[in-house]
Order: structure tokens, then C-alpha cells, then sequence
């Protein structure tokens, strides 16, 4: 377990704050992967893994009632990118889950991320006083899959509030701890970004079934 964490499973956050631009506009986590949304996919994937879980996503929420989520919308203005995102769980869990000490945070881009993401998030800090956690695939770190020390908000916003953007640059400020998961036969955190990204993602679905 985290030094100092709760015994119970953090806040859970699933990423969809953003405008989908390369993705042509719109809904990105309501695009369908194998008659399937993104959307429900993340949350299948990420329900078990927390105690809570939020959807962040910005506009009308009502357009999201049927997922059964908390809707929570950035509260830095702006399309600030994930970090607003992440700064937005921290304030909700601060307020309605102070106890719980940890936000984990799942984009809903990302349909193969590990089930067991935050348990092995949480082991690999054993007796490390970590601020933040991120996976890591083949050489790349993916920091919008972490978790985050709520007790951090009041430095996020700050950062944000004076024009920080990129992840990489907040994290550096604080203890980052880094997890390793392995990227073959596919990566768990491939994310499609483009239409031509859903149609590889349907090709794995196609062979996982072929082989089962």
C-alpha cells in the first residue's frame, strides 16, 4: 500500500475533457470500438480498479446521463488540456472523498489499459514517498495514466494558473515514481487519436477473438 494512503481504493477520474480534434471533433470516448463505445470500455476497465468514479468531461454533461457517472467539468476554463483534467478530480476528491488521499486517472481514448493498473501503481510505491505514479510501455512514459496525490491541488492550480501546460513539466516539480508494463503482443495504452487509429484497435479485438 501507499505510505500514508487510505485503505480504501482511491478516487477514480476517466479523462475526456478534450476536443478531439486529429479524432474530427466531437465526442471522442462516444465513438464505437466493436459495437462498443470508448466510453464503456473505460469504464468497465476502470470501475473495479477504484472506489469512485468520475467522468471528466466538458459541455452539456447531460449527454453523458446514461453511463451512471458523475459528471465534473474542468475548472480551469480553457481547454487546458489533461492537466485541468487532473487538477478537476483532485478539487471534487478534496471535497467529497478527503480521506481517500489519491485520484487515479484513466483517458477513455485508450481501450486496452491494464485491469490491473492501479494495483500495480500502488505496489511499485511501497516504501516510496511518492507525489505522483505513471505507467510506462515501451520506452514511453504515459503520465495520464497515474495516480495523484489529492494533497496537491493548490500547487496544480497555481502551476496552471500561470500558464503550465505539458505534464512532463509539472510532474518534474514533485517525487515521480515510474511502472513498467509490457507492450507486446499490443500496448495497453495505445490510444487512437485518428479514425485510422479505431480501425487497427478493431483489427486487435478481431484477432483476440479468433483466438480465444
Amino acid at each position: 500500500m501507499l505510505p500514508d494512503a487510505a485503505s480504501a481504493d482511491p478516487v477514480g477520474l476517466l479523462l475526456a475533457g478534450g476536443q478531439a480534434r486529429r479524432m474530427g471533433g466531437g465526442d471522442k470516448c462516444l465513438r464505437k470500438l466493436g459495437g462498443v463505445t470508448l466510453l464503456e470500455r473505460a469504464i468497465d476497465r476502470a470501475r473495479p480498479q477504484v472506489g469512485h468514479l468520475l467522468l471528466n468531461a466538458n459541455g452539456d454533461p447531460a449527454r453523458f446521463a446514461g453511463f451512471g457517472l458523475d459528471v465534473v467539468v474542468d475548472v480551469i476554463e480553457g481547454f487546458a488540456g489533461p492537466l485541468a483534467g487532473v487538477l478537476t478530480g483532485m478539487v471534487w476528491a478534496t471535497t467529497h472523498r478527503p480521506d481517500d488521499g489519491w485520484l487515479a486517472t484513466f483517458p477513455t481514448d485508450a481501450p486496452f489499459f491494464p485491469t490491473d493498473l492501479v494495483t500495480r501503481l500502488r505496489m511499485a510505491a511501497d516504501d516510496v514517498n511518492a507525489d505522483v505514479i505513471c505507467a510506462t510501455s515501451g520506452g514511453r512514459a504515459h503520465p495520464v495514466f497515474g495516480l495523484w496525490r489529492i494533497s496537491l491541488a493548490d500547487d496544480l492550480a497555481h502551476a496552471l494558473r500561470t500558464g503550465t501546460r505539458k505534464i512532463d513539466l509539472w510532474t518534474a516539480r514533485h517525487k515521480l515514481v515510474k511502472v513498467d508494463f509490457a507492450s507486446e503482443p499490443i500496448d495497453p495504452f495505445f490510444n487512437a487519436n485518428h479514425p485510422e487509429d479505431l480501425e487497427t484497435a478493431a483489427q486487435w479485438l478481431c484477432n483476440e477473438a479468433a483466438q480465444v
